[in-house]
């Protein structure tokens, strides 16, 4: 948490646009090792797919069209400022309502994973449970992530393929 706090701050201050991709897609990857931690291993492939590797590549194509340096003049809002710290606020008074990290006796554990591995190979007819999961309780949200990485993906392609039309 920590790094990922420093890398924020970094990015608000840093004025050299190329140091600002860097550090974005520092911070990407940094969250992509927090899903990890979380065992959000989907999330943290989607985040380390779009957020450190195609976003990155996207934003450096841009500073080779525009350069590396901010010339626009610095103000610092207070609304934004404002806005992010309240919602801080409510995230951090929220959280000694959550259940404790990795308990046995929370909802998930309780209500929703027993279900799943219970009801799942009888319910759909597929045996395996996360690719049941995947492919039918979360398959808007997992046809979402793949939406985003094709997206994304094609968005470079593009982009590389006009920059190799502007050499020719």
């Amino acid at each position: 948490m920590l790094f990922l706090l420093l890398t924020a701050a970094a990015i608000v201050w840093v004025r050299n646009l190329f140091a600002v991709v860097i550090l974005s897609g520092v911070y990407s990857l940094l969250m992509a090792g927090t899903f990890t931690i979380l065992d959000a291993v989907d999330v943290a492939f989607t985040e380390a797919a779009v957020g450190a590797g195609i976003s990155t590549v996207l934003l450096l194509a841009t500073l080779a069209l525009v350069g590396q340096e901010d010339h626009g003049q610095h103000r610092r809002a207070l609304g934004p400022i404002a806005i992010v710290a309240l919602a801080g606020a409510m995230l951090i008074y929220a959280v000694p309502d959550m259940p404790r990290f990795g308990s046995p006796e929370a909802p998930i554990h309780v209500h929703v994973a027993p279900r799943y591995i219970e009801e799942t190979p009888n319910a759909i007819g597929i045996p395996n449970v996360v690719t049941a999961v995947l492919a039918d309780y979360r398959s808007f949200d997992t046809l979402g992530e793949v939406t985003v990485i094709f997206t994304a993906g094609i968005g470079v392609l593009l982009l590389l393929a006009g920059k190799r039309r502007k050499r020719k």
